[in-house]
């Protein structure tokens, strides 16, 4: 039991007192106090009611309830918890001087003192407050001999909730190279606004121990990955209609959350299945992107070779960049690219190479591209639908990635597997796009009916050049059309307005110039604007388990400059370059996306 104020002012009554005093010590409860000279006619009852609950509660604890009567003699109460461990002998609890009783009544009054957690707080425990925390659910000891720095708690104060708990060593205990509390408190400030019901969020955070702890909701129980490899027995359990509604639901969701994000100038940064989440109740979310993200805090090698992070990632991620001015990186119309109708079952993914300087081959080998993040959250999104897509008509998971590599002859890093990523393997990713639509086509359910216009929209978001993929916002304008009208899905689960967008079941516009519909061939053609504003490198924490210490590091984007070798080995910057883009410079203030002139260009 926890001892909140609450719970303290329910227990503590007359008839509880009572139960724990013999009947000559009752009766002394109604008797006028034994100090004031007369002065005052209060009673020993009326003054552990009003004024020492607390007290009479550690008492118990203690197993001498009856000392209440002294204690309150000499004037105590609870204002004046907590009493310094140099000064509990003054309570004279025994006759003679008992040193482990007065540690107990230490150490034991803080259970009775607690700073209960709430929505939105920081609050630093001295090394004596207890953390008012159950602890669900932890995980295994890691290889190294530590506990996990992640685990799962419960509240006393929020029934039904269960929290993700992250743990990060302080410097104050641990030593340089490890964050400060100054920089910790400061990184909870940064990420404490960006709250939403389908993305991993900030909920409370605290200090004690030596650690600062930050707890997350919700807490997830599986990830697409592992969904895709065994699917869990909630979604497994459920009608085959209403699983395919709950799979477009999460689509909507997904597109929903990213429109979020990049209406406030962040992106994700780091989209793939394992960093797809979902709960109990078969609610999905993005996991957070925070320097208290698992992978950061557990230290993750930076020199292994990532190959999901590899899989998903925009094809602008994985190549070295070298030193020089940026490429240019402007958004051209992409009315006339898609040359067939959203119905059709054929797929041509945009490999635009009209213009040398901004092609994806040229960006591969120019100094320093501009990278543009929230395009490739974009990509990166879109191979997560189609896996989804896939699931759908029961092709997802191990047989896609194995008809990816099938024609790649190049073996991947090291040589033990072939390449199967994205990126890399669009013609492949064309080719089981066009059999999903035909697998479609066949079925009889109306879900299915939004398969191939959705896989048309997925064909923009994996354009090999980011200046070729519709924004978020555009994609979620063309999802919730499909969903609503070609699956029947009358109310999808996520319907917001973001950034002056007028989106509604009522009022949804379809007309606007980023949505353009060629009516001479029925195709669907989507246009955007995009923002060109540069982001800010972010400081990182990566905490090495081997070595025991949290490093703060830069972007590498700048390094090695002399080198533009596109081998395994130097694969991985450009990743990291593009995850650094995605949070604000800690000494800067946040700056509103910039739309340049340079972003609508005449056809041609």
């Amino acid at each position: 039991m926890w001892w909140d104020s609450d719970t303290i002012e329910r227990t503590v009554t007359r008839e509880f007192v009572c139960s724990h005093l013999l009947p000559d010590e009752i009766e002394r409860l109604d008797r006028p106090l034994g100090f004031g000279d007369g002065l005052t006619d209060g009673t020993y009852w009326e003054w552990i009611d009003e004024k020492a609950k607390r007290i009479f509660l550690i008492l118990v604890d203690l197993g001498v309830p009856d000392q209440i009567f002294g204690v309150i003699d000499d004037s105590w109460d609870d204002e004046d918890l907590p009493i310094a461990q140099s000064q509990v002998e003054r309570l004279a609890l025994t006759a003679e001087k008992d040193e482990k009783l007065e540690r107990r009544f230490f150490h034991r009054q803080y259970y009775y003192l607690l700073k209960p957690l709430s929505k939105g707080d920081h609050i630093v425990y001295s090394d004596n407050e207890v953390v008012p925390l159950d602890i669900v659910e932890k995980k295994q000891t890691l290889a190294s001999g530590q506990s996990h720095p992640v685990d799962k708690v419960a509240l006393p104060n929020q029934p039904g909730m269960v929290f993700c708990r992250r743990r990060i060593p302080l410097a104050s205990s641990f030593g340089p190279g490890f964050m400060s509390q100054e920089d910790f408190l400061y990184e909870i400030n940064s990420i404490r606004n960006v709250q939403n019901e389908h993305l991993v969020s900030f909920w409370a955070s605290y200090v004690s121990g030596g650690f600062g702890y930050v707890l997350f909701t919700p807490a997830t129980d599986f990830s697409l990955k592992t969904f895709l490899a065994n699917i869990p027995p909630s979604i497994k359990n459920l009608d085959k209609h209403e699983q395919r509604r709950l799979v477009m639901n999460w689509i909507h969701c997904l597109v929903d959350t990213l429109c979020f994000l990049h209406n406030r100038g962040l992106s994700h940064g780091n989209i793939r299945p394992s960093t797809i989440l979902f709960s109990q109740d078969n609610q999905v979310y993005f996991s957070d992107f925070t320097i208290f993200n698992p992978e950061a805090i557990m230290g993750a090698d930076k020199h292994s070779f990532d190959k999901e992070a590899y899989d998903y990632a925009a094809p602008e991620q994985w190549f070295r960049p070298t030193s020089g001015p940026p490429s240019p990186m402007y958004r051209r119309a992409t009315l006339s690219t898609l040359s067939t109708s959203p119905e059709s079952n054929n797929f041509a993914i945009s490999r635009s190479m009209t213009d040398h300087v901004n092609t994806p081959a040229a960006m591969m080998h120019t100094p320093t591209p501009h990278l543009n993040p929230q395009a490739a959250d974009v990509f990166s999104l879109g191979c997560v639908i189609l896996e989804l897509l896939s699931f759908l008509l029961k092709k997802q998971g191990r047989p896609f990635a194995t008809y990816r590599a099938a024609k790649h002859k190049t073996p991947g890093r090291g040589g033990a597997v072939l390449d199967s990523s994205f990126h890399k393997n669009l013609g492949q990713v064309e080719s089981w796009m066009t059999q999903l639509a035909k697998d479609a086509s066949k079925k009889d359910d109306q879900i299915f009916r939004g398969i191939s216009p959705m896989l048309h929209v997925v064909e923009r978001m994996l354009s090999l050049h980011p200046s070729e993929r519709p924004a978020a916002q555009d994609v979620q304008t063309r999802l919730y059309k499909i969903i609503t009208e070609s699956c029947g899905i009358t109310e999808p689960h996520c319907v917001h307005q973001y950034g002056g967008w007028d989106f509604g079941i009522g009022s949804l516009k379809l007309d606007s110039p980023a949505l353009v519909r060629n009516h001479s061939n029925d195709t669907m053609s989507i246009a955007t604007k995009r923002s060109s504003g540069s982001g800010a490198s972010l400081a990182e924490y990566n905490k090495r388990m081997s070595g025991g210490s949290l490093r703060r590091t830069t972007s590498t984007t700048n390094q090695d400059s002399e080198r533009t070798s596109r081998t395994a080995h130097d694969l991985g910057n450009g990743l990291r370059a593009i995850q650094n883009l995605r949070i604000r410079d800690k000494v800067r203030p946040w700056q509103s996306p910039v739309y340049t002139g340079n972003e609508e260009l005449p056809p041609g």
